[in-house]
């Protein structure tokens, strides 16, 4: 980054005294500069918040306190965009959010944020945002900027609040789109917990634990526990909640003898791989392996029993990470690249063991991918759901007769899960196994509706099971 085209200065500073005059130079606090950076990269270019994050710091020689600043002013703001631009939009006498340019509008928000959810004096917060929008939008727009800035900081948090909730509703407070709210609101009827949608709006908006996975054969949960700041958690068996430092700290995570693994994921690769089985149990395919973490976990079990992993990849680059997961592991994982949906034909009932972690929206990570809600529309829904037949269908004419298959999505979305596991059932030679039953012995404990479907399946919650969003079935191949 070239701080002197940017005019940046390297740490963050102090408001002039009262009557002093600003410089002639427009100025930005470098860490602000580096969070509005990253923004405009996830807003403007698709980019993914934690890789965009990761790079931008490691460019500004970013550490310690200014990168967890510029971390929590990135993810704050992003899960929070649609209270921000509530708040923004009353600040605008008539015009939308929509009609200011880009630079401008992501400054605004990341202003807003400074203001209702970080302890920074408020004449710094604006002063400071206002100095970036001189960088990043140029002069013409600085008194707006100041203008709308005072109005959002007029009101308290809780006055905005009884507004927003009373003008908008919880979709807008809560800073979800209305189409993920209602399919959320869906999803918890369905599973009895009708009541419960402002805890899990909440939830996605609650920054979750680093999580990390001990796989099996290569770390020792005890052992980690004692060398390094974690503790277990509650139901995985290899899991560990990380309460100090980073994962690349560790040098197990280095080796990829541990990983970084949210616990419900690794929950579904213990419901694939404890599920009962009849006949041989040595062929397992991880269907859509990338990036590699469920696969690292399956093939480590794998190996302690005997298996063979094959791990396949439709995306080459993605192939890469798999392979790079499963190193440690050694030829107890095969890796290939291919298309999910052409392994039916090309190799007929022949695996005992089929994960299929099937592309989806992404609705149950919101609280690790913020950036997902505002990224995923209805017709990308549309989208994913024809993908995911095709590749149920592929899946189950791979699996020989007693095999089993989990299909798991990391979303709550009906259409993407009771909805998929109910046509397949429909069209297929396969029955419902118990999934809960699966996961009763590691704690995990599941409310259910009187009218669902299918409470054979498994749907775990950012709010309840302190995971994300997993929906997990398991169907076994009549022979």
């Amino acid at each position: 980054m070239n701080n002197g085209r940017y005019g940046v200065r390297p740490q963050r500073g102090r408001p002039p005294a009262r009557g002093g005059r600003f410089e002639q130079r427009p100025q930005a606090d470098l860490p602000r500069l580096v969070a509005h950076k990253v923004l405009s990269a996830v807003e403007t270019d698709d980019a993914y918040a934690n890789l965009a994050l990761t790079h931008a710091l490691q460019e500004a020689g970013l550490g310690g306190r200014d990168a967890g600043f510029v971390t929590e002013l990135v993810y704050g703001t992003l899960r929070l965009q649609g209270r921000y631009d509530a708040m923004i939009a009353r600040g605008l006498e008539g015009r939308t959010i929509a009609t200011l340019q880009p630079a401008l509008r992501i400054a605004l928000r990341m202003g807003a944020h400074q203001l209702h959810a970080m302890r920074i004096p408020e004449r710094a917060a604006v002063y400071e945002t206002v100095n970036l929008v001189k960088v990043v939008a140029g002069h013409a727009p600085v008194a707006l900027a100041n203008a709308v800035l005072r109005k959002v900081d007029a009101r308290s948090l809780e006055e905005w609040r009884e507004l927003i909730m009373a003008e908008e509703g919880p979709a807008a407070w809560d800073s979800h789109p209305a189409w993920i709210v209602s399919a959320f609101r869906q999803a918890l009827t369905l599973e009895g917990r009708g009541g419960e949608l402002r805890e899990l709006l909440e939830a996605n908006n609650t920054p979750g634990p680093v999580t990390l996975v001990a796989r099996p054969g290569l770390a020792e949960r005890e052992e980690l526990i004692e060398e390094f700041p974690t503790e277990r958690t509650p139901y995985s068996p290899v899991g560990l909640w990380l309460r100090g430092g980073a994962p690349g700290d560790i040098r197990e995570v280095r080796s990829g003898h541990v990983g970084v693994q949210d616990e419900g994921s690794q929950l579904m690769a213990y419901l694939l791989a404890d599920a009962p089985i009849e006949g041989e149990d040595t062929r397992w395919l991880d269907m859509c392996a990338g990036p590699g973490g469920k696969a690292a976990l399956l093939g480590a079990l794998a190996r302690q029993r005997g298996a063979h992993l094959l791990a396949n990849e439709v995306q080459e680059h993605r192939t890469q990470l798999v392979r790079n997961a499963v190193k440690p592991l050694g030829d107890a994982v095969t890796v290939v690249t291919g298309d999910g949906r052409d392994i039916g034909t090309d190799s007929p009932e022949s695996f005992d063991r089929i994960l299929l972690d099937a592309p989806c929206t992404g609705l149950g990570s919101l609280r690790r991918r913020p950036e997902s809600r505002w990224r995923r529309s209805e017709q990308d829904l549309r989208d994913l759901t024809v993908l995911q037949r095709e590749l149920l269908g592929s899946a189950i004419a791979a699996l020989r007769p007693g095999g089993v298959l989990a299909y798991v999505t990391c979303s709550p979305h009906l259409g993407e899960t009771v909805t998929q596991v109910a046509e397949a059932v429909r069209r297929h030679p396969v029955d419902l196994l118990d999934a809960p039953a699966v996961l009763a012995p590691f704690g995990v404990e599941l409310e259910r509706g009187e009218v669902h479907p299918l409470p054979e399946t498994v749907q775990l919650w950012p709010h309840v099971h302190a995971t994300d969003a997993m929906f997990g079935a398991l169907l076994v191949k009549r022979g």
